[in-house]
């Protein structure tokens, strides 16, 4: 009897972690007519409804070509998903670098109006890093939790340095930024203190000639207080090899930003600190508690805990390979992780990138939901874990 019962609560959780644990295909690489999905992103709309974005490679799996913005919609906490919809396209060139937030406190829009932040290319990233293409800077908006969308609105002038005019005349800027992407992963809207509304886009671009390991390099972000009527410009994180990059809100007006290091010279990741919102930069340190193969990462504000934020992050906690993706959530703005998952290993012997770039949705108070690439980037899936 004593085994029995045993028996029974042992079955109970395994079968409880693996519900937590079990994973929804959300975007299959040779699927509705696209050879790759790539660079997840997820945001929670007004509705309660979950909204997956990727980028739909319609030739191959390659950065560059003909690349458009897809998405997905689940109304039950992503468990299911619904039908593919593109939301942006650039002809037969590049789109992508998708960034969702929803702008909560727009009085024109007391339920929320969704953005959905995006780039788009007319050349291959090597040849833009050598001043021979340009990247541009887009967002479109939905007022029905992303069932249809606005015209898109180019900020570029506004958020980018290109030094000579490359598409039209009127970019021309004393500076050289070259490379440009927004993320990869959700953009943020500041919920409280001096800067609440505040909409930031953390991002990095490229300047001058190219140097080796991306050492031309460095992580910034962008920002509006006007809901997308202007954006300014942060200062870059002064660190060489900056890249791929993520924002979430800490408490008294500060902004955290975590940070591909694309040098590779320190498998870690990098933490920038702000006081003011995400405009200049105090602190900038390498996290010894985030080792990093060199791959995008993601992190999410999941509210506060005795005044501090409580903050996620999800990485490839890997300094070989892209893989063992684990998240980590800490009740002390980032300073310790008492709460360690693995979400991703690869099994023995595997050969590949098993799991790679991800994001982070809050479901609700209690779940957050993991969006990210699997199995050598043959999918991007969808799980869930109680926290």
């Amino acid at each position: 009897m004593k085994k029995s019962i045993i028996s029974i609560l042992i079955s109970l959780f395994v079968t409880s972690v693996y519900a937590q644990q079990q994973e929804v295909t959300v975007f299959k690489s040779g699927a509705d007519g696209y050879k790759s999905f790539r660079i997840p992103a997820v945001v929670k709309a007004p509705s309660g409804e979950l909204l997956a974005f990727a980028e739909g490679r319609v030739n191959g799996s390659g950065d560059f070509g003909n690349i458009q913005i897809v998405a997905k919609r689940s109304a039950d906490g992503g468990k299911t998903w619904g039908a593919l919809q593109v939301v942006a396209s650039n002809d037969t060139l590049q789109t992508g670098n998708a960034a969702p937030v929803v702008d909560y406190t727009d009085p024109a829009y007391p339920k929320g109006r969704l953005f959905l932040f995006y780039n788009t290319g007319n050349a291959p990233e090597n040849m833009v890093r050598k001043g021979k293409g340009l990247r541009e800077v887009w967002y479109k908006t939905s007022t029905d939790n992303g069932l249809s969308w606005s015209a898109p609105v180019n900020i570029t002038l506004q958020v980018h340095k290109p030094k000579q005019p490359q598409v039209n005349s009127a970019y021309n800027f004393n500076e050289d930024w070259r490379s440009y992407a927004n993320t990869p992963g959700h953009a943020i809207q500041l919920t409280a203190g001096k800067y609440k509304g505040r909409i930031y886009i953390a991002s990095n671009h490229s300047a001058g000639e190219p140097q080796k390991h991306y050492a031309d390099g460095r992580a910034f972000g962008y920002y509006t207080d006007d809901h997308g009527k202007t954006f300014k410009l942060s200062d870059e994180v002064n660190l060489p090899g900056a890249n791929e990059n993520m924002a979430a809100e800490l408490s008294g007006n500060k902004l955290m930003m975590n940070i591909r290091n694309q040098l590779g010279d320190v498998k870690q990741r990098i933490v920038a600190v702000s006081s003011n919102g995400g405009q200049t930069w105090d602190a900038t340190y390498f996290d010894a508690h985030l080792p990093d193969p060199v791959c995008q990462g993601s992190i999410l504000n999941l509210g506060k805990s005795k005044g501090k934020a409580i903050i996620a992050v999800c990485n490839d906690a890997d300094t070989l390979h892209r893989d063992n993706l684990t998240l980590r959530i800490s009740f002390d703005e980032g300073k310790t992780c008492k709460q360690n998952y693995v979400i991703a290993k690869s099994p023995e012997g595997y050969k590949g990138d098993y799991s790679a770039y991800s994001d982070l949705v809050a479901i609700d108070q209690k779940h957050i939901g993991i969006l990210y690439e699997k199995d050598d980037y043959k999918q991007i899936v969808f799980t869930r874990h109680d926290w």
